[in-house]
């Protein structure tokens, strides 16, 4: 179990950091709060093992605030992982099309890949938790995987790869081999083989 300092620690440090930067993700600081805390003990425990009463005594709000702002831990979830979904977004958008944006978003998940207190993907590990298609947690996983799979579509169109969707797919396996390989073998060679892959693949 993770103490409030560590939590509090986690929520300070970058790899925890799932908001865009420089934009606010709510005007309620009670809101922000809860899901900052709801971040780092989902992420470092698991979903299932965090129980709405643990965050709210993390966060330091009460009941009510809490269901005011998350009609359900469901909802709590999903915006957890729309701020992870973001935070993604925010990198593609801060660079030059084609290649730029394709080593940008690539470099950004090789660096978290040696972060401390790196547990994997987000979006993995919510998968496992929530294998039903049909959870909201579940199609939150799927919203980001689809538009990620997308922007490495476009991107390898822009560049002219031969064959952008099967690009595509070979670089979505790559992220997530790296992600499974950077949290249980390699951090560094796993940073290193995501970025020589998609070396390879923009010179097929």
């Amino acid at each position: 179990m993770v103490d409030s300092a560590t939590v509090r620690a986690q929520m300070q440090d970058r790899s925890f950091c799932l908001y865009p930067r420089g934009v606010s993700a709510t005007p309620s600081a009670a809101r922000e709060r809860l899901l900052r805390t709801a971040s780092a003990l989902f992420y470092a425990e698991g979903i299932r093992a965090v129980g709405v009463d643990r965050v709210i005594s993390e966060a330091g709000v009460t009941r009510a605030t809490f269901y005011r702002h998350f009609p359900s831990k469901d909802d709590l979830v999903v915006a957890y992982l729309q701020a992870v979904d973001a935070a993604v977004r925010e990198v593609a958008a801060s660079a030059p099309e084609g290649g730029p944006r394709l080593r940008a978003v690539v470099g950004e998940m090789g660096e978290r890949l040696c972060t401390d207190g790196f547990r994997g993907c987000s979006f993995l590990n919510a998968a496992a938790e929530f294998p039903d298609p049909q959870s909201p947690v579940h199609r939150a996983v799927a919203a980001h995987r689809a538009w990620l799979t997308g922007l490495f579509v476009r991107e390898l169109e822009l560049v002219g790869h031969r064959d952008p969707e099967a690009g595509a797919a070979h670089l979505m396996m790559l992220r997530d081999g790296a992600m499974v390989a950077g949290y249980l073998a390699d951090a560094p060679r796993a940073r290193t083989t995501l970025r020589r892959g998609l070396d390879e693949i923009l010179a097929a």
